[in-house]
């Protein structure tokens, strides 16, 4: 779709929509509330009809606002999903009851939020919350689960007051917004706390700067190893268990044991765990383990084993959008479970990212390495990436595109070896298709 439309009277469909918005703000991020919070009173954004949760963190945020989505419908209730960015289609960004909004409700949307605006400019990220928020208000869902799209002081989903904050975890990622430091971040990702609302604290070792903003504000805060626990089988020596382990989750006088591994990280589990407790949500040993079975989300250590997709590959294919360090880290302990006699990574990055820190926890575990190109503007290019896997020692071979890389890396691996594709939403996105039939 060519990006040349200058009036929205050119927009017919999603797409044109789509495109439009992204000429509208000179800026793609611009952090910010001002402009978003004028546009959002004209338009009596008001989500009291719904509890809301709001999600932050550098890491996580997807899995565990998954994780209670298939909880909370399971126990009745009526519940929308709004997150970013998104992996094939933009309706994934606002789901409810977990069916993707369709376009028309979006447009319609678009349409109120342009008249509303005037001469105020919204970047593609502000303009396109607004819009689920208006759906939001049409549809009245029950309960209302927000993922902070960057930091969460300055996001544009902070100008919802929440009726519970979750931060997941906390680490190096968006620096030229955020900060180069934990306790920078971690002011950043506070911004969603409420005065005397609760809060949990996914991360098990938070950043002071995190714990001093909810003294400041007395917001009543759940913490992880204070308030909630983890903890495996005696059998297991560390907490780096086998695949298929069980562990225990515990808060206060309420102990679940023999809980099945997920295929999300534990760490995202216990969290939402503590969550449904603040919610009121009865939970029992049975439950938790039918909603582990059920929560698998897309582009987080998605497998596709060999011979199952569309193209039937000749191994097996992992999917994971882990694209900074503290994701690359958790990424090598997950493929750490797995038998494979080769790993082969295909990969691409954003060129904002620390690149050399996301690399290097899986420089032990890749065999071979395959780097292609994306087709946008914020990308890495391949011989960027190549360069610093060259000053890792590592082996590598370099494509026009990352489908290639991709295809190359497939050509070249055998049955009882694994094809991982990391780095980016974007990346996943690209290859994805490839795999679903």
């Amino acid at each position: 779709m060519s990006k040349s439309i200058k009036s929205h009277e050119q927009c017919s469909t999603l797409s044109q929509w789509l495109c439009y918005l992204e000429t509208i703000h000179f800026k793609e991020i611009d952090l910010g509330l001002t402009r978003i919070k004028q546009v959002a009173e004209r338009l009596a954004i008001n989500f009291s009809f719904a509890q809301v949760i709001t999600v932050a963190g550098t890491n996580g945020k997807g899995t565990t606002c998954a994780f209670l989505e298939n909880a909370l419908i399971s126990e009745g209730n009526n519940v929308a999903v709004y997150s970013s960015p998104h992996i094939e289609h933009f309706n994934e960004r606002l789901r409810i009851n977990q069916i993707d909004i369709d376009d028309e409700s979006i447009i319609t949307a678009f349409k109120q939020i342009e008249v509303a605006r005037g001469d105020i400019s919204l970047s593609y990220y502000e303009y396109t919350t607004l819009a689920a928020f208006l759906v939001l208000m049409v549809k009245k869902p029950q309960i209302i689960i927000l993922e902070v799209g960057l930091g969460g002081r300055l996001d544009a989903t902070n100008i919802i007051d929440t009726n519970l904050a979750i931060i997941t975890t906390i680490d190096i990622d968006h620096v030229s917004f955020l900060g180069n430091n934990r306790e920078s971040i971690g002011t950043e990702k506070a911004g969603i706390m409420r005065t005397n609302t609760a809060a949990v604290i996914g991360d098990c070792h938070p950043p002071k700067s995190v714990i001093d903003h909810s003294k400041k504000i007395n917001a009543n805060t759940y913490s992880r190893n204070i308030d909630f626990t983890v903890s495996f089988n005696s059998k297991n020596k560390n907490k780096n268990i086998e695949q298929h382990s069980t562990w225990c989750f515990h808060q206060q006088d309420s102990h679940f044991t023999e809980l099945n591994y997920p295929y999300i990280p534990v760490d995202n589990v216990a969290t939402a765990l503590m969550a449904l407790q603040l919610l009121e949500i009865t939970l029992t040993s049975k439950k938790i383990n039918t909603w582990i079975s059920a929560t698998k989300v897309v582009g987080r250590m998605e497998l596709f084993p060999r011979k199952s997709s569309s193209k039937s590959f000749n191994c097996d294919v992992i999917l994971d959008v882990a694209h900074n360090p503290q994701a690359a880290r958790h990424l090598a302990t997950q493929l750490s479970h797995y038998p494979y006699s080769k790993v082969h990574a295909v990969v691409a990055m954003m060129a904002d990212k620390d690149i050399v820190a996301a690399l290097v926890p899986l420089t032990e575990m890749i065999d071979q390495w395959y780097i292609g190109d994306l087709t946008i503007e914020r990308a890495a290019k391949s011989n960027v990436v190549a360069n610093e896997l060259s000053q890792l020692n590592q082996t590598y071979l370099c494509f026009d595109n990352i489908k290639d890389a991709f295809n190359m890396a497939c050509e070249q691996s055998k049955a009882d070896e694994l094809v991982l594709v990391f780095g980016s939403f974007f990346t996943v996105a690209a290859i994805r298709p490839l795999l679903v039939s």
